[in-house]
């Protein structure tokens, strides 16, 4: 069984998933540098060859191959859940947990990173992060098996309540989606 980490950029999932496979001696996997390995370029590179339909082509395909492993931690990219196919695959084998927070934190965390193109055209960040947060938090609740909200919280201790559920709840019972 796999723990797959969903939410938005900036929520913590490459840092928590790093830190809960290094805890539990599972493998972690960062889907985005997969594509990015597999693509030979980056993110914004791709996006401006093939647009965001052709990275989210990718995505899918990344996230039905790490849908056969198994003992994995999946770092997913933010719009993973913008094809429901990608859940469907990944929730097959695994414990899903959102980690999420508000739209200041999210911004206070990421405004400085240059890795992603805008998703929506003449908005500020602070207005883009909320329009799609705002859109994607049905899609994020629903895939979910469980959620932390990591606001308040150090990477360590949503590792800690990453790795308390995959103790008491996930690891214990086969999940069969939501």
């Amino acid at each position: 069984m796999n723990i797959v980490l969903i939410g938005y950029r900036g929520t913590g999932k490459s840092a928590v998933g790093a830190l809960v496979a290094d805890r539990l001696r599972m493998t972690c996997i960062a889907m985005d540098a997969r594509i990015v390995e597999q693509a030979g370029m980056s993110i914004p590179e791709i996006v401006k060859k093939h647009d965001w339909k052709g990275f989210r082509d990718m995505e899918s395909e990344v996230a039905r191959e790490l849908a056969t492993r198994d003992n994995m931690i999946i770092d997913t990219g933010g719009g993973v859940i913008e094809r429901p196919e990608n859940i469907e695959a990944l929730q097959t084998n695994a414990c899903v947990i959102w980690l999420k927070a508000s739209v200041p934190a999210i911004v206070s965390r990421i405004e400085e990173g240059t890795e992603r193109p805008a998703l929506t055209e003449g908005k500020s960040f602070t207005e883009e992060v909320a329009e799609v947060l705002e859109r994607r938090t049905p899609k994020y609740k629903s895939a979910a098996h469980y959620d932390i909200d990591t606001d308040q919280l150090t990477p360590e201790q949503v590792a800690d309540r990453v790795i308390q559920i995959w103790n008491e709840g996930c690891r214990s019972r086969s999940i069969q989606g939501s």
